[in-house]
């Protein structure tokens, strides 16, 4: 089994203990959602599912997003072009740097970052109990 069938199923049997009927869209959006590898926003999903099923509807990816979210399956982030994209939360923990020209989300992980945010919260007294760390950057030419 795949990763994204593995993340396929949490996301049926999430849908399942809110207590909604697993409808045919509902599976293509789940799937859709589950084999992302992107950062996806709402209007996304919906045309990408909207390509397997013409019969989705963009209530419906709200919706479902919502309830993901809720369940704690998916994760929202709203970088500061506005629009809230989406990822999956089985992923390792990661930080973010977004391409102001593109949009394109790029995930990264630095051990020397995650050490000096460590060592600077213990200087000041504090323990990290979460954090987020997004550059929002240009190509250089």
């Amino acid at each position: 089994m795949t990763k994204s069938d593995d993340r396929y199923e949490r996301f049926c049997a999430d849908i399942k203990t809110v207590g909604l009927r697993m409808t045919e869209q509902r599976k293509v959006i789940l799937r859709v959602l589950a084999e992302a590898s992107d950062h996806p926003d709402a209007n996304e999903l919906y045309h990408r599912a909207y390509a397997i099923d013409g019969t989705v509807s963009l209530s419906t990816v709200y919706r479902t997003l919502r309830l993901l979210e809720e369940k704690g399956a998916i994760q929202r982030h709203a970088f500061d072009e506005g629009r809230a994209r989406f990822e999956n939360t089985d992923a390792e923990h990661h930080d973010h740097l977004i391409d102001l020209d593109t949009s394109m989300v790029i995930e990264f992980r630095s051990e020397e970052i995650e050490k000096l945010q460590t060592e600077i919260a213990a200087r000041l007294g504090y323990d990290i109990v979460r954090h987020k760390l997004e550059l929002y950057c240009r190509k250089r030419c």
